[in-house]
């Protein structure tokens, strides 16, 4: 996929020292939230294929490109949630359909949780390990940290995209952007979002979101498989407030699904904002 100018979005700064890509629109309000090794700009071209009169923003995480950093050294899904509330708050209190993807998808069910959403779609979903606030460092995580600290933003970059695409080899293009945009994390931004995926409880936020939600999944993807989220499709059915869940697998994908397969994701991102906008009336 090659790189393109962000227009028509336009880059943003909120209060909160966040900036984002907005594109404005006429109805349904999308947010888009990357995972820990992307930025907003990822999602410029894919969202070429979303509906022409929706909303889209597409934020840089709090330590993520010229987004300021949380205060927290250790931060959790809730402080990001908040962090986009009140980005949102700024652009007039949109209610969202929210899209996260991997470690965003942790960010979209704490806000969808705490502040509600129009629907809720999960790409790629990271679990999180559950770890308490403050406490040990689960292993795989410190391992992250110390991979960037060892290796470098360039080296770590290197070695992980290689890990995020099915048969890499063959797609030698993505692969180098994707490369490119991991080369672009920075501390302590890198360092906070390892600490809110160590921390993260996808499955009990999802188990009090009362939205509509979408799940999907490549089928080739090995940092979140196919197993891991059936186990986020059987959550969202069991919750306190049982609510529509539809788990759709991506042929010939891996992690990054919306750069991997973006006609497949875009497509039942459409018909999943189409269903809502119907029973929205």
């Amino acid at each position: 996929m090659s790189q393109i100018s962000p227009e028509p979005f336009r880059e943003r700064s909120a209060g909160n020292g966040v900036t984002f890509l907005h594109r404005e629109g006429e109805e349904t309000c999308l947010v888009l939230l990357h995972g820990i090794g992307s930025r907003g700009s990822s999602f410029v071209e894919f969202a070429g294929a979303l509906p022409p009169h929706a909303e889209v923003i597409a934020w840089d995480a709090p330590g993520y490109g010229s987004s300021a950093p949380l205060a927290q050294a250790w931060p959790v899904p809730r402080d990001y949630a908040a962090a986009l509330a009140s980005l949102l708050d700024e652009l007039g209190g949109r209610r969202a359909i929210v899209v996260g993807h991997s470690l965003g998808a942790l960010i979209a069910a704490s806000f969808a949780r705490i502040f509600g959403a129009q629907g809720l779609v999960l790409l790629s979903p990271a679990l999180g390990h559950g770890a308490s606030q403050g406490g040990p460092m689960p292993e795989a995580a410190q391992a992250r940290i110390d991979a960037f600290e060892h290796l470098g933003a360039a080296g770590f970059a290197k070695s992980r995209a290689l890990k995020l695409i099915h048969d890499p080899s063959a797609k030698p293009d993505l692969l180098a952007e994707v490369t490119r945009t991991l080369a672009t994390m920075q501390q302590p931004g890198y360092g906070q979002a390892v600490r809110m995926l160590a921390s993260g409880r996808l499955l009990d936020d999802l188990a009090h979101v009362e939205a509509p939600c979408l799940i999907l999944c490549g089928e080739d993807d090995s940092v979140t498989p196919p197993a891991m989220a059936m186990r986020v499709e059987s959550a969202i059915r069991a919750g306190v407030v049982p609510t529509e869940a539809r788990l759709v697998l991506v042929p010939g994908a891996g992690h990054m699904i919306y750069l991997e397969a973006p006609e497949f994701v875009a497509r039942e991102l459409r018909d999943f904002i189409a269903r809502i906008e119907a029973a929205r009336g």
